[in-house]
């Protein structure tokens, strides 16, 4: 059993308006500074002993996990396959723009969601072959652990339909900027500790939207 430490990004410039990012290359902000700061502190505090630092190669997830690695002392490795899921056409659009611009794919990711296809974007199966694969190797290579994996929203969604074995987009996960979540990754019986705890800024960073 392998454990990973998965990290969202803290807030970028896109998130802070909103917009669609995929693979666009968008900072953080100073708040993303700041919970990952935070975020870096708690990690610190609790004594997290990586083995291993993991980071998607954009800029707002390896900012991220350099605060992180600088406070643990692990240097970050760079794998490609962490990056976000291509958004194709959406990309740089905020979601009242995607509502008036692509009126049929707000409608199916409504009514069929498994089935909704994103215009210009990477195929989700493909997608998620990726990430499952750069996933499969990092826990083959530092088990047990713990790991931590710097990367994005749609990135770990995709890896934890993997991990439990189900069809595309059939939960919705969230995972809020700079949140925390642990799993033991086991090909019998995965665990999962908790998703998507933001506390290390959330009760500090009160109007953050999360």
């Amino acid at each position: 059993m392998t454990c990973l430490l998965l990290i969202r990004h803290g807030r970028s410039t896109w998130n802070a308006e909103r917009r669609v990012q995929g693979v666009a290359d968008p900072p953080l902000d100073d708040v993303g500074e700041e919970q990952a700061r935070m975020l870096a502190e708690r990690l610190r505090q609790e004594q997290a002993d990586l083995v291993a630092l993991y980071s998607s190669p954009l800029q707002r997830a390896y900012r991220t996990a350099e605060i992180i690695g600088a406070a643990l002392q692990v240097p970050v490795e760079i794998d490609e396959r962490l990056a976000e899921h291509d958004a194709g056409h959406l990309t740089g659009l905020t979601w009242p723009e995607v509502i008036v611009q692509h009126p049929d794919l707000v409608r199916q990711l409504e009514e069929d969601p498994q089935n909704a296809v994103f215009p210009g974007a990477e195929d989700l199966t493909t997608f998620r072959a990726k990430v499952a694969q750069a996933f499969d190797e990092i826990v083959a290579c530092h088990a047990p652990g713990p790991v931590g994996i710097v990367t994005h929203g749609g990135t770990l969604s995709v890896y934890l339909h993997h991990l439990l074995g189900l069809p595309n987009r059939s939960l919705s996960f969230r995972f809020g900027n700079a949140s925390l979540s642990t799993i033991h990754v086991h090909p019998v019986r995965p665990r999962i500790d908790f998703l998507n705890d933001t506390s290390h800024w959330q009760t500090k960073l009160k109007d953050v939207s999360r």
